[in-house]
């Protein structure tokens, strides 16, 4: 099977990926999930004019110049309306957040003010409207404040909650069921026996998935055997997962049998083998209802073909708005050298200039199986096929990594 472009491998991923049912959840259990549709506000915030600041609500053309005196009526405090209106040379004590009573048109902020004996008199004359929040200034019922598709922010459950939602509708999580190969791979906290190395994959990956909003299914290791592969295989569609990710055994030795699993349990193989660096040797198939994707072993690869196809999976199922990586122009921190005929992307640090440049500096070794390097990464540099050699200074192509 020859080499499948980027674009065209990511558009096999995610052919097909309608997003998820939805289901209602508290506000306090929707923060980062996505919005399933459009939610408009079930009453008008404020609902009637209110004062902005403590003070006398009056007439303003009664407080119309410095020294203007007039007899208090009543008191005001939020949530306690004033049922009186408020006449020709009369001022109400009104605290923020009361309602403006009928008559008034102003506030005189308490320290403009002198009160004694029930009279109050205006040290800095009012001016209509001021230190008034009109009704409706914040939204109106009716008003569309969330989109379908968003992801909700803590801001946004506070908006909802003022627009008077106990609950919305979400997306349901995608689940994420990832099945480790190799009997290399040693738990961390393990000591090593020769040859051995220990597993890292799961644990970025599985972060990737829960910071996407999916939820995540460890299977563990399975030792490369053909029985113990496809039984893991199974474990994944028994456990109802939407996505299974499996890592290692994706390449042609005799030892790499995740293709050869997969097959036999009638996966329908899109792609075998993509033209990028790090990770050519990805696989993407369906198994059932469940979208497999077969990740190189090496942990760069992994991680780099899990951010650049994974991610924008779980997006979609979601329902999100913003599916793909967003790319951003740099300028190169360093020399690189000509492509060859697969997608680079090239590890690198990433620094703002003064001028609000953005600096992206590929690091020195660019190797498969560099866990240091990946962490000290910032971005991704993209380089098409057969980009020529690029001086520092030039620019480029960026995805940014999840800080």
């Amino acid at each position: 099977m020859a080499l499948m472009p980027v674009a065209d491998a990511l558009a096999a991923v995610l052919a097909g990926a309608e997003p998820l049912p939805e289901e209602m959840v508290a506000l306090d259990a929707a923060h980062h999930r996505v919005l399933a549709r459009d939610v408009e506000a079930l009453r008008t915030q404020p609902p009637q004019a209110m004062s902005a600041m403590d003070g006398y609500a009056v007439r303003a053309a009664d407080a119309s110049r410095a020294g203007a005196q007039l007899k208090v009526t009543g008191e005001i405090a939020a949530g306690r309306p004033f049922d009186k209106a408020v006449h020709p040379g009369e001022a109400v004590r009104i605290f923020t957040g009361g309602v403006m009573p009928e008559g008034a048109d102003a506030v005189v902020i308490q320290e403009d003010t002198i009160s004694e004996g029930g009279v109050v008199t205006v040290t800095e004359a009012a001016i209509p409207g001021r230190h008034i929040r009109l009704a409706g200034i914040d939204f109106r019922n009716g008003d569309v404040l969330l989109s379908g598709g968003s992801r909700l922010t803590d801001r946004d459950l506070s908006l909802a909650a003022g627009m008077n939602y106990p609950e919305l509708p979400v997306r349901r999580r995608p689940r994420v069921a990832l099945l480790a190969t190799g009997d290399e791979l040693v738990m961390p906290g393990s000591i090593p026996g020769p040859g051995q190395i220990v597993y890292s994959n799961g644990y970025a990956l599985r972060a990737l998935a829960r910071q996407e909003g999916a939820d995540t299914i460890d299977l563990g290791i399975a030792g490369d055997t053909l029985e113990a592969t496809t039984e893991g295989i199974r474990r994944a569609s028994d456990s109802g997962a939407h996505i299974l990710i499996t890592t290692g055994g994706a390449s042609v030795g005799e030892h790499d049998l995740v293709k050869q699993a997969l097959d036999a349990e009638g996966v329908k193989m899109a792609f075998w083998k993509i033209a990028m660096r790090p990770g050519k040797p990805m696989m993407h198939g369906r198994l059932g209802a469940v979208r497999v994707i077969g990740l190189p072993g090496n942990p760069v690869s992994s991680y780099v073909c899990g951010f650049l196809f994974l991610v924008p999976l779980i997006r979609a199922l979601l329902g999100q708005n913003m599916v793909h990586h967003a790319r951003e122009r740099a300028v190169l921190g360093r020399d690189v050298g000509p492509n060859d005929l697969r997608e680079d992307y090239l590890r690198a640090r990433l620094e703002t200039r003064s001028d609000g440049q953005l600096i992206a500096s590929p690091v020195d070794r660019q190797d498969s199986s560099l866990l240091g390097n990946l962490a000290a990464a910032r971005a991704l540099v993209i380089r098409a096929p057969f980009a020529p050699q690029a001086p520092a200074g030039s620019v480029c192509e960026i995805l940014r990594l999840p800080a």
